[in-house]
């Protein structure tokens, strides 16, 4: 699949733009008119600039509002177009695309419209140049692919064909089999994007909230599937307008996108296999996707992740930490014998605490977390399937004796190591810091149950997409929750049997004098996000952890009193439980499918802990006690920042 992107999509110059799609790997490229408009470099210079860069340059946009008009407006039109085809050719361009119109049509007649193309369609043709119409879901007469397909077929010149866009097509609810009955010589071009379903106005859903593919929640995989059985063998390039990504980091963007390329590839090939063609009957023949003209290539499979290996937190001052796992019941396990790293564990649960920060100034600071292991059936495999996603390798170094674990960095700079895994649920690693540790430590039963990590805003969408490609986690509704700087954007990602929860937030910004412990200021902003984030452990019986982490001297979040009594209200609880509850500072969720009690520590660092206990079935997080959670966090932070 030959693949593209328009300069739309990302942030910066024309020239820093092209940079960042050679780099990122794309084939080709759209140029925006706006962004040569802009640019001091001469359409010689680009040209050469994109033959130098190993990028074809395959369509010029947009011509806007050139159909449904009168005669007059007509010429002018021609004008405008013919100087546009005389640029395209100083530029080595050969496809135009020009959009249904929205601003100066006037005549709705298909019979005239088809005049209208044809004239172009005779024009683009004395330059060398192909018209690509294109139905804008917001089009005053033409908003409807195939009323733009039947309009071409009525024109039926070779130099005019139609541009199949996905946003234009799904946002708008219509179907895509019918893409599969086109003449494929006929399809000139292909767009994609992707977006979150949302109830506004069509326009400015597309301005401003298209995302790149699998970070929103349009049926791609399929829309691409007909154009490959309609024989389409052209770009599948992405036009992209958001207001974030064009104001993140071009280069990162550009790799975020083709990223979002190789896995729309692999899903589509997917659907192929799965869905028969029109008239064919499922099962009855195999699987065909090499039957078309576009070759669609898949990654290496792997099995989704068993669960969590170990967590790890990086500090340079580790006695906070210490002392905390310590009253939570942890058992410490020893130093590495080659690295300067600890080992802890409650049950199968274990957590790394990483002081090689201490030894590298660049890195030191306060605690946070730095990676996260995780069970597969082939790592290497795996590894090698993150990589071909733009994932860059983050190996360790380890002895000729010792495990070697394959890693890679998440858009957040989180490590992601991947294990083997074990059926018992042990590490063979855990040798490395004492004979016999690859058992699990007697006492209490624990496993880590989820993983809460902050994301940046600029790239929150980047992250559920790698972590659904990369290790094929399932992105979940998100919701939104309240917290005294705004509300947090939450996001599940997890294994269909639940063994691997990873929330992915998206905290609100505040002030630089408002509470909370991330620095990461904004330059010139005058601003910083809070970048708390936590490790949940789920144990069998949360009353006893609670009071034996209370008689250790453990610091919980201490929960207000009108939370207790708002509990009561809503669960009429025991009498006896509910002053357990409040006696502990535990908190307590109920559905219809079983219970889930939890508590929170003190954070150290970015870092804190939850311990946690389910109930039959409840798959949740305790989602209505999140606001009391962010509002004693808040408050416990800013009495620290005034008493400082």
């Amino acid at each position: 699949m030959r693949t593209g992107i328009a300069t739309v999509c990302l942030s910066g110059t024309l020239r820093e733009k092209m940079q960042a799609c050679a780099i990122a790997g794309f084939d080709g490229i759209e140029i925006f008119e706006q962004d040569l408009v802009t640019s001091p470099l001469s359409p010689e210079e680009v040209r050469k600039m994109a033959a130098g860069l190993g990028l074809t340059l395959d369509l010029y946009q947009p011509f806007r509002d050139f159909d449904s008009v009168p005669e007059e407006l007509l010429a002018a039109n021609l004008r405008r177009a013919e100087a546009k085809f005389r640029l395209m050719s100083r530029l080595g361009m050969d496809t135009i695309l020009v959009c249904s119109n929205v601003a100066t049509a006037s005549i709705d007649d298909d019979g005239l419209r088809a005049e209208q193309l044809a004239a172009l369609a005779a024009l683009a043709q004395d330059h060398g140049v192909k018209v690509a119409y294109e139905a804008l879901a917001w089009g005053k007469y033409v908003s409807d692919y195939e009323h733009a397909h039947r309009l071409v077929e009525a024109v039926d010149h070779p130099n005019l064909g139609t541009c199949l866009d996905s946003f234009h097509i799904l946002s708008r609810d219509w179907d895509t089999a019918p893409i599969e009955s086109f003449n494929p010589e006929k399809i000139f071009f292909v767009q994609v994007a992707d977006a979150p379903k949302l109830s506004m106005d069509v326009l400015s859903w597309s301005r401003h909230y298209r995302v790149f593919p699998g970070e929103g929640q349009f049926e791609l995989a399929k829309f691409l599937g007909h154009v490959v059985r309609a024989g389409y063998t052209g770009p599948v390039s992405l036009e992209v307008f958001n207001d974030v990504f064009r104001q993140s980091d071009v280069e990162r963007t550009a790799v975020d996108a083709m990223r979002s390329l190789i896995w729309l590839e692999e899903q589509s090939a997917k659907w192929l296999d799965a869905a028969p063609a029109a008239g064919n009957v499922a099962g009855t023949r195999p699987a065909g996707r090499r039957r078309y003209p576009m070759e669609l290539a898949t990654l290496p499979q792997v099995a989704e992740p068993a669960g969590f290996n170990f967590a790890e937190v990086r500090a340079a001052d580790t006695a906070g930490l210490e002392s905390l796992l310590g009253q939570l019941g942890f058992a410490f396990n020893g130093r590495h014998r080659t690295k300067n790293v600890q080992l802890w564990t409650m049950g199968h649960a274990r957590l790394i605490i990483n002081e090689e920060s201490a030894e590298d100034p660049q890195a030191a600071g306060a605690p946070a977390i730095s990676a996260l292991g995780f069970d597969v059936d082939s790592p290497v495999i795996a590894a090698a399937r993150a990589q071909q996603l733009k994932a860059p390798a983050v190996p360790r170094k380890s002895q000729a004796d010792e495990e070697v674990f394959q890693g890679f960095a998440a858009p957040d700079s989180t490590e992601i190591f991947l294990c083997q895994g074990s059926p018992d649920g042990t590490a063979v690693w855990t040798r490395e810091f004492g004979e016999g540790l690859d058992a699990p430590a007697a006492g209490r039963s624990a496993v880590i149950d989820h993983v809460n990590l902050a994301q940046p805003w600029q790239h929150f969408d980047e992250a559920v997409l790698f972590y659904t490609s990369a290790l094929a986690l399932e992105p979940q509704p998100y919701a939104e929750v309240a917290s005294p700087t705004g509300l947090v954007r939450s996001q599940v990602m997890l294994t269909r049997d639940r063994g691997v929860r990873l929330v992915l937030n998206l905290a609100p910004l505040i002030q630089r004098d408002g509470a909370g412990p991330g620095p990461d200021v904004a330059a010139g902003t005058g601003q910083r996000r809070t970048y708390q984030e936590h490790i949940a452990f789920a144990v069998d019986d949360l009353v006893a952890t609670a009071r034996a982490a209370k008689d250790r001297g453990l610091d919980f979040l201490q929960i207000p009193e009108n939370y207790y009594e708002d509990l009561d209200a809503r669960f009429d609880l025991d009498p006896s439980f509910l002053a357990t509850l409040r006696e502990l500072n535990l908190l307590y969720d109920r559905d219809a499918d079983g219970e889930f009690l939890h508590f929170y520590t003190a954070t150290v660092g970015s870092v804190f802990f939850e311990m946690v206990e389910r109930r039959g079935s409840y798959g949740g997080y305790g989602a209505p006690n999140a606001p009391v959670r962010h509002a004693v966090q808040y408050d416990h932070l800013h009495q620290l920042n005034l008493i400082s």
